[in-house]
């Protein structure tokens, strides 16, 4: 047998197939969807090996999906192959260890053992310490990062031959558009692709956190992929450091957003500067003053994150999408189990700061389950008052029946 060009053991291309498939995933430009490359799994895990061992593996065109933006306008998604998503993974596998430890701590987007909620954590316990905040936010950073300029960075990490070859060529694979248009692509790195995150989080290891530290090691910052905070301790300190990074990022080939980057005063009952930017949004939380009571039972002004109007529109909508109104073949515990995940989700994250802000979305939900009783019994058509108090009596009896209730969000007349 010919021996291979790269030594890969075909152990790591299944382990990556293993997390192919627990992460699911649309198909890509040539239609398979994860079921499909299932049937014949044996062999196609064959081929990415022997492809990729051999050094004659090409990632195919990814699929251009353009989601709408929540400023508006649209972004790009690319969604690779379900086997190009097995063969990024193959490299992310082996990239991923390599990088990792040289990562600041304070980077929490798309890492091992770090959460949103870790990021917002924090935020929350520096804006105690420090009077004001510099929020920003990098202008379609999956887009615009500059090739020769990653590569740099990845070179600097790794010898590993295959690895920089089938890197050079993921990020030069073009676009497919639906009607098979392909779109070259020069510079970014696509958002939905498997090895993306952490050549972005890389590439902003050098160009932001290492800056950092190297230039402002007194001002504590919290990055997550393209968003960011970093706490100062007066107006003109957050000014200058604004300017300053504009500067760093104008020369690194990206740009800040110009409306998302923004001097913010943390007020509160002991700050009390009038300043015209009061609140800012990370990680699906507003940061703003806000009642808050301490151990002994005493009311204060605090600067404290809660879910952000913006999160709580999305869970709205996604909830009217539901159409549970129309759903009234289903019993009330079939309705539980099929969207008590989705619920419990949002209140695992959204009830960690401020639980209270989260209510009236979880009243909402209340208000669509009233209105599925009323059409799927006679009895309760055309009665509000009377859907309500029936089925606050069942939340009453059953509370576990669905996490908001649990919670303490269940249905009350008037």
């Amino acid at each position: 047998m010919k021996a291979k060009s790269f030594e890969i053991p075909q152990k790591v291309v299944r382990d990556a197939w293993k997390h192919v498939k627990e992460n699911q995933g649309a198909a890509g430009v040539d239609k398979e969807s994860i079921a499909d490359f299932e049937k014949n799994l044996r062999n196609n895990l064959y081929k990415i090996w022997n492809r990729m061992s051999s050094g004659s593996y090409f990632p195919p065109p990814v699929k251009a999906v353009a989601i709408p933006k929540k400023s508006g306008g649209e972004r790009m998604l690319g969604v690779p192959s379900v086997s190009d998503r097995v063969a990024q993974t193959v490299g992310k596998l082996y990239f991923e260890p390599i990088v990792e430890p040289h990562f600041h701590e304070d980077s929490y987007g798309y890492r091992p053992h770090k959460s949103a909620l870790d990021a917002v954590e924090v935020t929350r316990k520096r804006c105690w310490k420090h009077d004001w905040v510099l929020e920003f936010d990098i202008k379609g950073l999956f887009d615009n990062i500059d090739f020769e300029l990653l590569m740099k960075t990845v070179r600097w990490h790794t010898k590993n031959r295959w690895l920089l070859l089938y890197i050079a060529r993921w990020l030069k694979a073009p676009f497919q558009k639906d009607d098979g248009t392909l779109i070259e692509r020069t510079k970014g790195t696509p958002q939905g692709g498997v090895v993306s995150p952490v050549l972005a989080n890389l590439f902003l290891h050098y160009v932001f956190d290492l800056w950092m530290k190297r230039n402002y090691p007194a001002l504590p910052f919290c990055r997550y992929a393209d968003d960011g905070i970093v706490h100062c301790r007066t107006e003109s300190e957050a000014r200058m450091l604004k300017k300053a990074l504009e500067e760093r990022f104008n020369a690194c080939k990206l740009e800040l957003h110009p409306e998302k980057t923004r001097v913010v005063y943390c007020k509160n009952s002991n700050r009390r500067k009038d300043y015209p930017v009061v609140t800012f949004d990370f990680l699906g939380f507003t940061f703003r003053p806000r009642f808050v009571r301490n151990r002994q039972g005493t009311y204060f002004v605090g600067f404290v994150p809660g879910v952000s109007a913006q999160a709580g529109k999305e869970m709205r909508q996604q909830s009217r999408r539901w159409n549970l109104q129309l759903r009234s073949d289903l019993s009330l515990e079939e309705v539980s189990k099929r969207f008590s995940p989705i619920i419990r989700g949002w209140i695992n994250y959204y009830a960690r700061f401020y639980r209270s802000a989260l209510y009236p979305t979880l009243r909402h939900l209340n208000e669509l389950l009233v209105r599925w009783a009323m059409r799927k019994f006679k009895r309760l058509r055309y009665h509000l008052t009377k859907a309500v108090l029936w089925l606050g009596g069942i939340a009453r009896r059953q509370p576990e029946l669905f996490p908001h209730w649990q919670f303490g969000a269940r249905p009350t007349a008037g």
